[in-house]
């Protein structure tokens, strides 16, 4: 009887064994899929201020052509600057948000302008603001695809026990809200 009650607390001590190596890997592994979701925000970031730093110089080349339409240009110009200042993840999102809505317009007002339109300065900063777009497309979806599987993670069973004793909160998405975005352009010949 004396080694039955020894195999029991053999195996009492290998289960909790178990469960504390396993709540210490999911713990590593929530605070590794944190990191990383930082880490590609960090990279979408640094892709948005390099185009918060192309559109002074859009402004100025727009302003010499289409000085009137100052409203169009002070939206890009406040948008721009929001974005810059902008501290946690969640606004820089919104400032995003706001700024591509602005820029949209900014090109809707180009297209009334010919001369502009010409002008090699104009195509050459719009060319870059275009690899600038594509760019923060493709890690702005690395960063979603990063945030998924954090959540994912946070949230199922039994995963997120550890979430919720680590007080792990779920990761915002890097969405489009702006329905004038997802509409596709109407095109004319």
């Amino acid at each position: 009887m004396e080694m039955l009650q020894q195999y029991w607390w053999v195996i009492l001590l290998v289960v909790l064994a178990l469960i504390v190596i396993w709540a210490i890997s999911t713990y590593n592994s929530l605070v590794g899929l944190r990191n990383t979701v930082e880490e590609s925000f960090s990279t979408v970031d640094v892709y948005l201020q390099k185009r918060y730093d192309l559109i002074p110089n859009l402004v100025e080349t727009v302003k010499g052509y289409a000085s009137h339409e100052s409203e169009t240009l002070e939206r890009v110009i406040a948008a721009r600057n929001q974005g810059m200042s902008a501290k946690s993840t969640e606004d820089k999102i919104a400032a995003n948000q706001q700024l591509t809505s602005a820029l949209d317009r900014l090109m809707v007002v180009v297209e009334q302008y010919p001369d502009l339109k010409a002008d090699q300065g104009f195509r050459d900063l719009q060319a870059q603001l275009s690899s600038m777009e594509g760019e923060i497309a493709n890690y702005r979806k690395y960063y979603n695809a990063t945030v998924k599987n954090f959540n994912n993670k946070i949230e199922q069973i039994p995963s997120n026990i550890i979430a919720g004793l680590g007080n792990f909160k779920r990761a915002e998405l890097f969405e489009v809200t702006d329905e004038s975005v997802r509409v596709n352009p109407r095109v004319e010949f």
